[in-house]
């Protein structure tokens, strides 16, 4: 940066030193919401648990791609220098993964692939300009340059493969995705914490408005009393689920990771609690989106065994999701979220037997009265987290 804080228009990567997400950010972000969309119609087409597991092995692989951009434009500055066009381009790569969702493990594997390939080269390139001056950034850029390598030639196999060895493949990449940041060290990464919990924030948002999406998707152009109920259900759901983690989650959680020491310390809280861990909770909302979809096209109907699943089964993962993360911030133990999660597991074999709104009703009505619970039960401590920096949450 140039002194009185002029930026230069040049041809390389700027650091950042704002904490805002930008609005590049948010543009980059819509195509991930078109990638959410797909992976939940995939489901929609294939209502099968091999249809299911295809589905969240992708959302998996689509996932890991974009927090990877997650953490890099928490380094450099997206809208400056040559960052922007490559975001640009980024995009229209991962436009294209996107389009190629439902047909990743037929037809379109290899562009699916190769596309993916382009999204990560565009975002290691970018980390390298980033670390010309870095050499621990550089050499944990190298080794994640080594591990998405060998990632991208195992979905490339894997599109002329079927079956177990199809879907091995496919796990052996995402493996590879996720295992590399565990491999070396942690001290190499940069962040700007306030701005990296903010970013997955609004994607986690981003995943919740597929679920109101999945609600008008699933009513369709018949709208009678039966949708009626189930939409307003579907949004209380949403709602809840909103609540449970922008209430109070987030607060602390942001704050943790500001709190962390520099370095390795903290970026283990960043991998752990964001990008491995809001995975879960994305995969969850993307699941009660399919649930949703599927009661609103049948409302006076039992939901069949696998959309029963995403919906019971969704939620679920949802709020184990939240006791490992607070666990992993907080080094304490969300009782009664886990408690609901077990509640909800247990009832997953029964869950399509009732019609799909008495399905729906109960589940929204179970999320609704552990979020009173938690707000009069712990509402001194509640308050505190909300209007006062540095408290820890109630227990």
């Amino acid at each position: 940066m140039m002194s009185g804080g002029v930026r230069p228009h040049c041809l390389h990567a700027v650091l950042r030193d704002g904490e805002r997400v930008t609005p590049l950010e948010l543009f980059f972000d819509l195509v991930f919401v078109l990638a959410i969309t797909q992976c939940t119609a995939r489901m929609a087409h294939d209502p099968t648990w091999s249809g299911l597991g295809k589905a969240l092995l992708v959302l998996a692989v689509l996932w890991w791609a974009w927090s990877g951009y997650a953490w890099l434009t928490s380094v450099v500055d997206p809208e400056e220098g040559a960052v922007r066009f490559v975001i640009f381009a980024a995009m229209a790569a991962f436009l294209v993964v996107a389009l190629c969702v439902p047909g990743a493990f037929e037809d379109l594997g290899l562009t699916f692939a190769v596309a993916y390939g382009g999204v990560r080269a565009m975002h290691l390139a970018l980390f390298a300009l980033a670390s010309r001056d870095d050499p621990e950034l550089r050499g944990s850029v190298v080794a994640l340059a080594i591990s998405s390598a060998i990632a991208i030639g195992l979905l490339a196999a894997a599109s002329q493969a079927d079956g177990s060895a199809q879907g091995a493949l496919w796990g052996g990449a995402l493996l590879l995705d996720v295992g590399g940041p565990f491999i070396f060290r942690a001290g190499g990464w940069k962040l700007v914490p306030k701005h990296f919990a903010e970013r997955f924030g609004l994607i986690f948002l981003i995943a919740l408005g597929e679920s109101i999406v999945a609600i008008g998707v699933g009513a369709g152009e018949h709208v009678d009393g039966g949708v009626i109920v189930a939409a307003v259900l579907g949004i209380g759901l949403a709602a809840a689920m909103w609540w449970a983690y922008f209430d109070v989650v987030a607060l602390v959680a942001e704050r943790r990771l500001s709190a962390a020491t520099v370095g390795e310390e903290q970026n283990r809280m960043a991998r752990d609690s964001y990008s491995l861990l809001h995975f879960p909770m994305v995969a969850g909302v993307v699941l009660i989106a399919l649930g949703l979809k599927t009661t609103l096209a049948h409302v006076g109907d039992p939901l069949g065994e696998v959309p029963a699943f995403a919906l019971v089964g969704g939620l679920a993962i949802y709020l184990l999701a939240h006791v490992g993360f607070r666990l992993r911030n907080v080094r304490s133990l969300n009782k009664q979220r886990l408690l609901v999660a077990v509640v909800l597991l247990a009832a997953v074999p029964v869950a399509d037997e009732p019609d799909a709104v008495v399905t729906l009703a109960a589940v929204t009505a179970g999320l609704w009265a552990m979020i009173a619970y938690e707000a009069t039960r712990f509402a001194a401590g509640r308050d505190q987290v909300r209007h006062e920096v540095g408290q820890t949450p109630p227990s």
